[in-house]
């Protein structure tokens, strides 16, 4: 089986002098795996931020967005929080009004993530990673000193996304529409850790890339 190779290694090298905590960006398209992969990195003693998991604190009772979501979308915010099938019947063809909701969201989720790297650097944790779902399509790259992206052919892809409950094809495809092609993401990856192959496979290769990374953080 061909080892993970770093293919942009020089990313680490630039950000070293920077902070003392090397980041890791974790990503990946819909049903690729990638919380498969972020609980392994946990077992593997990772610290992880869960952007997905603060959206749903944001968005659950007594979250921090709900006020604002209230003012912008009238009824969707009950006593449970909000009420996410009725926010993304409003959203989901609707770019001006997810783009109002993105604006709401990402910059507690920037907060959230913030204190998170604050609190490793004070640790003095030597790698962390962040979850990211739409890493290339958002506006962070330059706090990740190396991207693994977690990938998978797409008909498991498919496979997987259509298993879950709600999920329908019209709804997969706008989800993949607003999403960079998992080729694309591949190509401008550190590493690519297949999750098609099994868990021990996946935890064999972000063991790998680990490695490597703990190299380039000694010999920076």
């Amino acid at each position: 089986m061909r080892r993970v190779k770093l293919t942009a290694g020089r990313r680490v090298l630039r950000h070293r002098r920077q902070r003392p905590t090397l980041v890791i960006g974790l990503t990946g398209s819909i049903a690729m795996g990638k919380s498969t992969a972020a609980a392994l990195l946990k077992q593997l003693g990772i610290p992880v931020f869960d952007a997905d998991a603060v959206v749903h604190r944001l968005l659950g009772p007594g979250g921090k967005a709900l006020p604002a979501i209230a003012k912008r979308f009238p009824g969707v915010v009950g006593k449970g929080g909000v009420d996410r099938k009725a926010l993304g019947a409003k959203v989901f063809a609707d770019a001006g009004a997810l783009k109002d909701l993105e604006a709401i969201t990402h910059p507690l989720v920037g907060e959230a993530r913030g204190h998170f790297l604050a609190q490793a650097g004070l640790r003095r944790d030597g790698i962390v990673a962040l979850d990211v779902p739409l890493l290339f399509e958002g506006t962070t790259r330059h706090l990740y000193d190396a991207v693994v992206v977690v990938s998978a052919p797409a008909f498991l892809q498919r496979q997987r996304a259509l298993a879950r409950a709600a999920m329908t094809p019209a709804r997969l495809k706008g989800i993949l529409a607003r999403q960079w092609p998992d080729a694309r993401k591949r190509a401008q990856a550190d590493a690519v850790i297949p999750s098609s192959l099994g868990k021990r496979e996946t935890l064999r290769r972000l063991q790998q890339v680990l490695t490597l990374l703990n190299a380039k953080r000694h010999h920076t």
